[in-house]
Formats: structure tokens, C-alpha cells, sequence
């Protein structure tokens, strides 16, 4: 079936859905998962002045990819927790070129995604997430139904 699966995250209610069913399907064939979250360039000036206030044990953890962190530990933890052998992926990137990306350099043969953005008006703009992953994936993808 599957041996390898990829699934995007934002910490969101709708992405946690989808983690949710990329760890199901992971169990389900025995696959690995790779779970993906994109973050953006923050700029210099404001990790400089988050980092003066932190006690200096921790003031090296702070940077973009701080909440990133934190919403792929939370995902792979569930995972863990489901026996799926896991790997998280911060990726410095648009959301749907992480995914994509991250799906490529592990050789997925599936990608997981939420169909948040397909729905409404929304769904007519072709910079989805969902919409961006499914014309340009490597392998097969899943959209589930979140919204």
C-alpha cells in the first residue's frame, strides 16, 4: 500500500484533522510519516528584541522556526503515541513547496492534505495549499475533508 506518507501542518484545527488521518493510514499499511510545517523569514530586529527578555538558557531557541517547533512536536507526539515511526520537517518556504519539497527528497508515495482553501471563493484562487500540492505532487495525494 503505502511506506511512506507526508502530511502538512499548521497547528490548525482543520491541519490537525489531517495529521489525524495521515497517522490513521500510516498505521493502517505500516508506513512512515513525515510531517511538514513551513515558516516564513522573521526579521532580525524582532528575535533580537524577543530574545533580550528570555532568560539565557533559552534565549538560543528563539528564532522562526520557535512555533514551528512546537506544532510539528505535538503532531509527532501523537504519532508516536499511535507507534508510527516519525520525522518533522521545518521547512523555510511556502506552505505547499515544503510539502512538495519534503515529498520529493523522502521518495513519498503519498501526500496528506487538508482542504482548507477549496471551499467558497477560495477555491477558484490558485494559490491554495491544497489546490498547489495536488497539480504538482510527486506521488498520489489525499485531500481530506476538513472544512
Amino acid at each position: 500500500m503505502f511506506t511512506r506518507i507526508v502530511v502538512g501542518t499548521d497547528g490548525s484545527d482543520t491541519a490537525e484533522q489531517a495529521v489525524g488521518q495521515a497517522i490513521d493510514l500510516a498505521r493502517l499499511s505500516g508506513a512512515t510519516l513525515g510531517i511538514v510545517s513551513a515558516f516564513q523569514p522573521v526579521p532580525k530586529r524582532r528575535i533580537q528584541g524577543e530574545q533580550e527578555g528570555a532568560p539565557p538558557d533559552i534565549a538560543h531557541e528563539i528564532g522562526p522556526r520557535e512555533d514551528v517547533n512546537l506544532v510539528l512536536d505535538a503532531a509527532a507526539a501523537k504519532a508516536k503515541a499511535a507507534g508510527i515511526e516519525v520525522t518533522t520537517h521545518p521547512v523555510q518556504a511556502d506552505p505547499a513547496d515544503a510539502i512538495l519539497n519534503v515529498a520529493e527528497e523522502v521518495n513519498a508515495d503519498l501526500i496528506v492534505v487538508g482542504n482548507k482553501g477549496m471551499t467558497g471563493a477560495r477555491r477558484y484562487l490558485l494559490g491554495s495549499v491544497p489546490n498547489n500540492v495536488s497539480h504538482h505532487a510527486p506521488c498520489s495525494v489525499i485531500i481530506v475533508r476538513t472544512t
